[in-house]
């Protein structure tokens, strides 16, 4: 989601409340760094001061992906989201504090949401393909179903903080839609501890940026545009936000002539049709505004709407037939 070169439909410029954090750095050097983690590929611009090398930078962000990827991946079978899902109904799991941060955040975007962003998805999303298992196939004769009836979201109790997890038996979480959010708010806050305060970050779509570049502009970035859709692009001056965005087009799988996306509906746990293109939402912690892009998603474009509407969210909707926008989104679009 960087800045493209694409014409700009739309120029989006969110308040700032700290003028000493648009201040650049005089004398900093530029940094741009990328690699590969949690199944994507993560990149950083940054002013760096002199002092720090591009190795330090490296070697902290690659730090905090792995302990995110040994906490919280469904892919590796010794971490603790694995560790839990397997887990025998009554068995109890001691979890990290990063790890409580995600199921609190998660299971309370869930409540708020109606359970339109649902963590407790990890079976019916194996089923459809997004899980460790083989390559996917048409949905056996009674699986969903019987997934969905073995799976009790209110069974599943958030301890208190050092208390461990309980497994009720039958959930399975999938932190997929979270846990990248996450990996950039920690990526950002290894930062800072560092010693920088000017940068953006990504991880596979999601981003958040801190201070200004170095001629003291914002961290300018273009919402993805969902193939064949000729919505304009909208360009968000970032700075102390995140931004995220959820689509109908990213991780999809194919079967037998059949097409679905990684994106459920909570009720049934079919895959979501495909009239809404992809949502695009703004918060200051990129692991809320992860959640709520799914959440707003799965709702579609005039629930959705409201839903933002109520809490104040800035939120774009890109459907087939035309960009559904929040109160929020206007509010800041120049």
């Amino acid at each position: 989601m960087p800045e493209n070169g694409g014409e700009v439909g739309e120029l989006l410029i969110p308040p700032h409340n700290d003028a000493d954090t648009l201040r650049p750095l005089f004398g900093g050097r530029s940094v741009s760094l990328g690699g590969e983690t949690m199944g994507t590929e993560w990149r950083l611009s940054a002013v760096a001061p002199p002092t720090i090398s591009d190795q330090d930078i490296a070697a902290a962000l690659g730090a905090v992906f792995a302990s995110v990827i040994a906490q919280m991946s469904q892919w590796e079978p010794d971490s603790e989201l694995s560790r839990y899902n397997r887990g025998a109904p009554g068995s109890t799991h001691v979890i990290s504090p990063q790890f409580h941060i995600v199921l609190d955040c998660a299971l309370q975007i869930a409540r708020v949401s109606g359970w339109s962003f649902d963590p407790t998805l990890g079976a019916v999303s194996e089923l459809w393909g997004f899980g460790t298992g083989p390559d996917p196939e048409l949905m056996p004769d009674g699986a969903l179903a019987d997934a969905m009836e073995r799976r009790d979201r209110y069974a599943l109790t958030m301890p208190a903080f050092g208390e461990p997890l309980i497994q009720p038996g039958g959930i399975r979480l999938d932190f997929s839609g979270i846990a990248k959010g996450f990996a950039v708010d920690m990526g950002i806050a290894a930062l800072q501890r560092l010693g920088i305060h000017h940068a953006l970050l990504e991880v596979g779509g999601e981003l958040r940026a801190i201070g200004v570049q170095s001629d003291g502009m914002p961290w300018w970035v273009d919402c993805d545009v969902p193939p064949d859709s000729e919505a304009p692009v909208a360009r968000i001056a970032l700075s102390g936000w995140a931004v995220a965005t959820s689509g109908n087009y990213y991780r999809r799988r194919t079967a037998e002539g059949h097409s679905w996306s990684h994106s459920f509906d909570p009720v049934s746990g079919w895959p979501l049709g495909d009239d809404v293109l992809s949502v695009t939402v703004l918060h200051h912690g990129c692991m809320q505004a992860d959640a709520l892009a799914t959440a707003i998603l799965v709702k579609g474009p005039t629930e959705g709407i409201t839903f933002a509407d109520m809490f104040g969210i800035p939120a774009r909707i890109v459907a087939d037939d035309q960009i559904h926008t929040s109160a929020a989104w206007l509010k800041w679009r120049e």
